[in-house]
């Protein structure tokens, strides 16, 4: 019984820490899409991913690279879930404030790429993802965090968070969007993993 409600618990956490994690990133694309120089745009994005790791946020992206058990696996299905919901709660946000921004053409983007493009696109920033919560926490710089965000952004790998928010805040809403964020999902996850594979050498 104690063991059941304190797995109940955790998973809440787990949840709840996620749904933060998805909020910071939908901020992170607000800041995003309301800059005209991308350069900026992207440097400012990575406030999100700063905020996540300084707070303990569960974001998928910094943490699918470092499961080493079943129950992790599972418990990354609660953290995808919170994340869809923390992107979706900023995405809403931002129609209700009327902020002057719109992801319609860089979702309708998204979808016109090739499920290989993507796919490839999305293991290079899980690569990414991982190597800036990896070499922040070896190194303690927050360098470590903004150049891999940075370049993610500029070079148009596919993060599966940020492009939850990016299709809410578009409502899109379609088989293929969600067809599409799996496909980003298990990139991001593949790409992470390989470069944890280095810890076997």
């Amino acid at each position: 019984m104690e063991s059941t409600k304190k797995m109940k618990t955790d998973k809440l956490q787990i949840f709840l820490k996620a749904i933060y994690a998805g909020f910071m990133i939908g901020i992170g694309g607000m800041i995003y899409l309301s800059m005209e120089n991308k350069v900026i745009g992207a440097l400012l994005f990575s406030f999100g991913l700063l905020t996540i790791v300084t707070q303990g946020f569960f974001l998928y992206t910094g943490k699918v690279g470092f499961i080493k058990s079943f129950q992790e696996i599972l418990d990354m299905l609660v953290v995808i879930a919170g994340n869809f919901v923390g992107t979706f709660i900023a995405a809403c946000l931002s129609r209700a404030a009327g902020l002057p921004i719109s992801s319609l053409e860089l979702a309708a983007k998204k979808l016109d790429n090739s499920v290989l493009h993507i796919f490839i696109l999305s293991i290079l920033c899980g690569v990414m993802m991982y190597l800036a919560i990896d070499n922040h926490k070896r190194g303690k710089s927050l360098l470590f965090i903004i150049a891999p965000v940075m370049i993610f952004i500029l070079a148009g790998f596919e993060h599966s968070i940020a492009d939850m928010f990016y299709f809410h805040l578009a409502a899109c809403y379609t088989p293929k969007a969600f067809g599409y964020l799996a496909v980003m999902l298990l990139g991001n996850g593949i790409g992470a993993k390989v470069f944890d594979l280095k810890e076997l050498l």
